[in-house]
């Protein structure tokens, strides 16, 4: 939403409108873009076999698409506009009223989030770029889900997935935590979106494991990375994106924002470095793919906290990353976990990494880390900042399980309706043929012909 004044930039700067503020949201906005694509692109396709890479880069770069039409039309209202008030309770601020934020208007004016908006200071850029740098949040959690589904879900079933689940269920968690609704007014806290995008996409993606099926039995047993370095080249892609992934998220190039970023650092150098030790210790080897979950949990982890927490707070997150490491290697062994087949195990890094981070907010928060200073020409102006279990406030750590409680439940309901519902239009899983032969059968040529399999066209029908 836009506040309709000072619509006229090319006679004289609106009052509002602030450089500093402005440049480093486009930039931090491009950061977030870059995690997507190439980030997870070439990540994705180093860490997957050859004859899959080039179909999880182009898993990756559809969703950025399709992602960026749907929220400019509908998907940013409803996280981010007047709510609907379908009814009284949380159903009065459960999701915002749909609609394009394309006009002139909508681009030009000075963003705000209406429900939220009295409780931050004004916003110092224009609604265009609030629009775009929550769009590449929006973009990148379907793009997780997808390491869960990589190496057998169909192409078309894929592209009917990503909007319909953005604009609904994505569009739900955020307007409740983000938008000013009721897990805002509850009192939880997400600081850039351990909640509303990790957790969310380590739940959906896990269900959509579930409901699609699992990956043909030889490439579950032999399923080894075709380019490590690659998969580095995408990791610390990620890695250094991430700064404006948290880093952009006080809205303002303020002293939180440099906060937010040292400690995103902090949090994951020290969770790789706990995931590297344990895996040394577990098997007396350093471990690649592993030392880049660690980068990702850490990341994950830090990610709800990032300007609620200092120095010593980001340490903590980092260390408290060692709960997805032993999930992933002990939990993971349960049979009731093996029937899952989650490829990249986003499960762990995304999901539980981002229920611990979100519940580590609740704990280390440190009320002196201020996201936002009083403004003492604004009367009534007071600053903002969140009290952790460990400062004396136990009430935020319960509102941290009572918002991870409803991301969880609205993940797993939303995602498997909508699953069985593309079901009934076309299959969710792609065929036999085209399991065994990868990107050759179904896109028709191979990403790097003379390197395996030969390359040139082939009939395909997906």
């Amino acid at each position: 939403m836009v506040v309709l004044a000072d619509l006229n930039p090319y006679l004289e700067a609106p009052k509002w409108l602030n450089s500093g503020d402005t440049a480093w949201q486009l930039t931090a906005a491009t950061f977030v873009g870059l995690q997507s694509i190439p980030g997870l692109a070439i990540l994705y396709a180093g860490l997957v076999k050859k004859k899959w890479a080039l179909n999880s880069a182009l898993m990756v770069f559809y969703a950025f698409a399709s992602v960026l039409i749907v929220w400019s039309l509908v998907g940013y209202n409803m996280s981010f506009g007047n709510p609907m008030k379908l009814g009284p309770g949380i159903l009065s601020a459960f999701l915002g009223m749909p609609g394009p934020a394309l006009s002139a208007t909508s681009e030009l004016a000075q963003a705000t989030i209406p429900l939220a908006a009295g409780g931050m200071p004004e916003l110092h850029f224009s609604g265009a770029v609030m629009v775009f740098f929550q769009f590449v949040f929006a973009a990148i959690t379907p793009i997780l889900i997808a390491g869960s589904v990589l190496g057998r879900m169909n192409f078309k079933a894929w592209m009917i997935f990503v909007p319909v689940w953005s604009a609904i269920v994505y569009s739900i968690g955020a307007f409740s935590m983000w938008g000013g609704g009721w897990l805002a007014q509850l009192g939880a806290v997400d600081y850039s979106g351990g909640y509303v995008i990790h957790l969310a996409a380590g739940v959906s993606g896990f269900v959509a494991a579930a409901v699609v099926g699992p990956r043909l039995l030889a490439d579950q047993r032999d399923f080894q990375p075709n380019n490590l370095i690659m998969a580095f080249a995408g990791a610390g892609i990620l890695w250094l994106g991430w700064n404006g992934f948290n880093g952009g998220d006080p809205f303002f190039a303020n002293s939180d924002a440099g906060a937010a970023v040292l400690n995103t650092n902090i949090a994951t150098a020290t969770a790789l470095l706990v995931w590297l030790v344990a895996d040394m210790f577990m098997t007396g080897k350093p471990n690649a793919v592993s030392m880049i979950n660690g980068m990702i949990a850490g990341l994950v982890a830090i990610t709800p906290a990032a300007g609620f927490v200092n120095g010593y707070g980001a340490i903590a997150v980092g260390v408290a990353t060692i709960i997805p490491w032993l999930t992933l290697n002990y939990l993971s062994r349960w049979s009731v976990m093996k029937k899952v087949d989650d490829t990249f195990s986003v499960l762990h890094t995304h999901g539980v990494a981002g229920l611990v981070g979100g519940l580590m907010a609740g704990i280390v928060a440190d009320p002196k880390m201020l996201e936002y200073v009083a403004n003492k020409a604004v009367r009534g102006s007071s600053d903002v900042s969140v009290t952790g279990w460990y400062y004396g406030n136990f009430a935020q750590f319960v509102h941290q399980a009572e918002a991870a409680a409803f991301i969880i439940v609205l993940n797993i309901v939303g995602t498997y309706v909508l699953l069985k519902l593309i079901a009934l239009v076309v299959p969710l899983r792609a065929t036999e043929d085209h399991m065994e032969a990868g990107d050759l059968a179904i896109h028709g040529v191979d990403p790097i012909p003379g390197f395996g399999t030969s390359g040139g066209p082939v009939n395909s029908h997906a």
